[in-house]
């Protein structure tokens, strides 16, 4: 297969490339993997887009954007050798779903505000997905999703036929709840118990978060910096107080910790 290098490069170039690299011949690494050996590297790509967007780091976006894309054009080549559906196939159904979805643009349907573009997609994915219970929504919310943001899903579903507390008091109301029951599965040692009981505290704490308007994710993120950013600073303090960390008794390392606090 002819290849012609260019100062620039577009879509169709990127479709030819991938075309060589699963071509016998090709690269023998490209031609070895299947949906399930990159699915991992799809996941990775997808976080990298995300952190460049935290970052904003326009020419990182750039970049992992490039290998998000890469992925889809890889999954849709390996699936156009078997002949089920190509690059095209998979343009053309987003665009399908892109115009069914908005009827307020490609149809005579009128929504003036962000809440009634919602409340119209909500219900046409509904109807072409022919779910006709919220419990057909629910189940249609991939499993595969990191926890909190499937709860947070799930909930918002399940509020939509008003299955919700009226306030973030309720909610709050049932983190104590939920966390006396996982004392009491501790203090029973009951290890199945434990496990269930913390699912359901975990899932109330999203609960809250969902209330309070703050992405549930996104705050453990910022937390999980701030405490490896506390943890350096209390490391770097033991260090120069001559406190070896392994053996230093915990109300001291607690102390530290108070002190960088």
């Amino acid at each position: 297969m002819d290849f012609q290098k260019k100062p620039k490069y577009g879509f169709e170039d990127l479709l030819q490339i991938m075309k060589m690299l699963r071509a016998p011949g090709g690269c023998p690494w490209d031609r070895e993997q299947t949906h399930k050996s990159i699915r991992q590297n799809f996941i990775e790509e997808t976080y990298e887009v995300i952190e460049a967007i935290d970052t904003e780091d326009r020419e990182l976006l750039k970049e992992e954007l490039g290998d998000v894309l890469l992925q889809v054009v890889f999954h849709s080549e390996m699936e156009s050798e078997v002949g089920s559906f190509d690059i095209n196939d998979v343009c053309d159904g987003i665009c399908k779903k892109l115009i069914v979805r908005h009827p307020h643009i490609f149809a005579d349907v009128k929504a003036d505000t962000t809440d009634e573009v919602l409340s119209n997609w909500d219900k046409i994915k509904m109807q072409t997905k022919s779910q006709k219970t919220q419990s057909d929504a629910m189940d249609s919310v991939s499993k595969s999703l990191p926890s909190l943001m499937r709860s947070e899903k799930l909930q918002k579903k399940a509020a939509k036929v008003g299955f919700d507390w009226p306030d973030v008091s309720g909610a709050l109301q049932k983190v104590e709840e939920e966390t006396q029951e996982l004392k009491k599965a501790i203090e029973d040692g009951d290890k199945k118990g434990m496990e269930e009981e913390l699912g359901d505290l975990l899932f109330s704490v999203v609960n809250v978060s969902r209330f309070l308007k703050v992405d549930s994710e996104e705050a453990l993120y910022h937390a999980c910096d701030k405490f490896t950013n506390r943890f350096r600073m209390v490391e770097a303090l033991a260090k120069e107080r001559g406190i070896a960390m392994e053996s230093a008794p915990l109300s001291l390392l607690d102390s530290l910790w108070d002190e960088v606090k």
